[in-house]
């Protein structure tokens, strides 16, 4: 078997998904972009474990299974982070979230200003 289509397939996955990282600006598309990401890395697992012979059986196949289990629990934290970050700023724009905590004293003075 020639393992060349999986590989250029997974390489247009990922450039694909990093496309999406770098340009989106909606978390959820982001998250899906790296969706993306992690499903070429899993394509290029199973690929090299048909095609290389390895000291252990099955190790792509095993990394490959790590890597869904990884997948399913940065998709339960990210949208917890995006629920919470729409209940608070009525948007999922990466964006206009705020990196930084503002100080108590700017938030004592946004407050007297209302």
């Amino acid at each position: 078997m020639r393992p060349v289509i999986p590989y250029v397939t997974a390489a247009l996955l990922f450039g694909l998904g990093t496309y999406g990282v770098l340009r989106r600006r909606n978390a959820v598309l982001v998250l899906m972009a790296v969706e993306l990401m992690l499903n070429a890395v899993n394509l290029i697992l199973v690929t090299a474990d048909t095609t290389v012979r390895a000291a252990l059986p099955h190790s792509g196949q095993v990394f490959a299974l790590f890597v869904i289990v990884l997948a399913a629990a940065e998709i339960g934290v990210g949208l917890a982070i995006v629920l919470q970050l729409y209940r608070l700023r009525a948007t999922v724009a990466v964006d206009e979230v705020p990196l930084a905590e503002p100080s108590p004293t700017v938030a004592a003075d946004a407050r007297e200003a209302r």
